[in-house]
């Protein structure tokens, strides 16, 4: 029985690895971010900084080791956090310009307000739920 489950988990992780990393691609915040800095020299430095932040993510999800961080720390976590979400927001407006044109090619560019209004209450919905319910 484990083995199945060892397969199952291997290929959740495949299926979501592969996930992220087609959408730091299609939103392209990589190649942006060192557009806009003038860092293009620096590549091996953003590889090197994505790489290290799934494997610490990934560990700070499944380690059984707690980490303890002072008040100043948290502050320092919490920045990082608002520049990585400030970030993806940006790259998600880039890419919301996609929606005009993608709608009018379907036929529903009547409906683009309503629809992005769909998309916007329902990540609101989601995080309150998370927030409320799953996190006691």
């Amino acid at each position: 029985m484990w083995i199945v489950e060892a397969l199952i988990g291997l290929a959740s992780g495949i299926a979501v690895g592969t996930g992220f990393v087609a959408f730091l691609t299609v939103l392209g915040i990589v190649p942006r971010l060192m557009q806009l800095s003038h860092s293009e020299s620096k590549l091996r430095h953003y590889e090197a900084a994505v790489i290290f932040g799934v494997l610490f993510g990934i560990y700070l999800s499944f380690g059984d080791i707690p980490i303890q961080v002072t008040y100043f720390g948290l502050i320092i976590w919490g920045l990082l956090h608002g520049i990585f979400i400030g970030m993806l927001a940006a790259a998600l407006t880039e890419v919301l310009n996609v929606f005009p044109l993608l709608f009018k090619r379907i036929g529903v560019d009547g409906f683009l307000f309503t629809l992005l209004m769909a998309l916007v209450l329902g990540k609101i919905a989601g995080s309150l739920f998370q927030w409320v319910i799953f996190t006691r």
